[in-house]
């Protein structure tokens, strides 16, 4: 990828080491792929350290086998002061016919830093056909529907009040998670909130075979260090006909002193499988206390924003 190019691609093998429960490729392994290519472009349109910001609307919409060829795609698409917004899609296929099929997209928002940690300004992107407006203009509808998807999550209280079935993962950073920053790559972050999310559906249903269809909201508030006691808690909100609604927040700090401050905060949508890889129906749960309801309502709240995110889309 030359300096200032704003595209790239990742070609790759799907590894057996990347297999989720269910055979297929896990959705934290996707996730990590796509920060991977997100990444890739944010620091060679900018020249400079990129953190990630903001990951929206990824929707899994097939799986990848293992040993498929994977490629993944990052393309800047609007800048801010700061800022790039980055459209990354993921498609993989078989290779020994070549055919890829799309299986995941979305928008990442990375921010460029200097050798400080400070936000440092972005070379501006210039739109040059009509491709390039459309994708601009997508990026610039879905700010104000991120701020506000962002702002209704912030409003919410999660407390002991709250009865609903929960999943707390604790464990220790370690020098394998380390980005090229010296940090815990967001890709390694949204994995383990795909991994808490998924004890929490197969501790729900009885079962592992759950799949991540869809995460989004996922919003990195602070870095996370290596050596950081990490904590990583899944709550369950909302079930519908055959899916499981699970808000994940992952906190980090110093384990010398056990306090813990929220780094990462995202909303994942699990499905129940059944032997054959169909959707069932997913056990359902009621809300009990005010918490439970009001956590309900903010699920069904983001349904509908979701949607329409979906509605404003203009990618071609």
């Amino acid at each position: 990828m030359a300096r200032g190019a704003r595209e790239i691609t990742l070609r790759f093998l799907a590894a057996p080491t990347d297999a989720g429960y269910s055979g297929t490729v896990g959705g934290g392994r996707v996730l990590e792929w796509i920060d991977k290519a997100g990444y890739a472009a944010a620091a060679g349109w900018s020249g400079t350290y990129s953190v990630t910001a903001y990951v929206g609307n990824v929707r899994f919409t097939r799986p990848v086998d293992v040993g498929d060829l994977v490629e993944a795609t990052a393309r800047v698409i609007h800048t801010g002061t700061t800022s790039m917004h980055i459209l990354v899609t993921v498609s993989a296929g078989n290779p020994r016919d070549g055919h890829l099929r799309p299986t995941t997209d979305c928008i990442m928002v990375f921010v460029a830093v200097d050798e400080h940690g400070t936000p440092t300004p972005v070379p501006q992107l210039v739109p040059e056909d009509d491709h390039d407006w459309e994708w601009q203009e997508s990026a610039v509808k879905r700010i104000a529907l991120r701020t506000e998807i962002a702002a209704a999550m912030a409003a919410q209280t999660y407390s002991d009040a709250g009865t609903a079935p929960r999943v707390v993962l604790r464990f220790l950073a370690a020098p394998t998670d380390v980005n090229w920053g010296g940090k815990v790559h967001g890709g390694i972050v949204m994995r383990w909130i795909d991994e808490a999310a998924h004890v929490l559906a197969t501790e729900w249903t009885g079962s592992a075979s759950n799949v991540a269809v869809y995460a989004g909201g996922v919003r990195f508030y602070r870095p996370l260090r290596i050596g950081h006691l990490v904590e990583v808690e899944a709550r369950l909100l909302l079930t519908g006909t055959s899916s499981m609604h699970i808000s994940v927040h992952v906190r980090s700090g110093d384990p010398a002193t056990g306090e813990l401050d929220l780094t990462t905060h995202s909303l994942i949508v699990f499905v129940p499988l059944d032997a054959d890889g169909s959707a069932v129906a997913a056990r359902p749960w009621t809300p009990v206390s005010d918490e439970d309801v009001a956590l309900h309502e903010h699920a069904l709240q983001l349904v509908t924003m979701r949607n329409h995110v979906d509605a404003e889309r203009h990618i071609p």
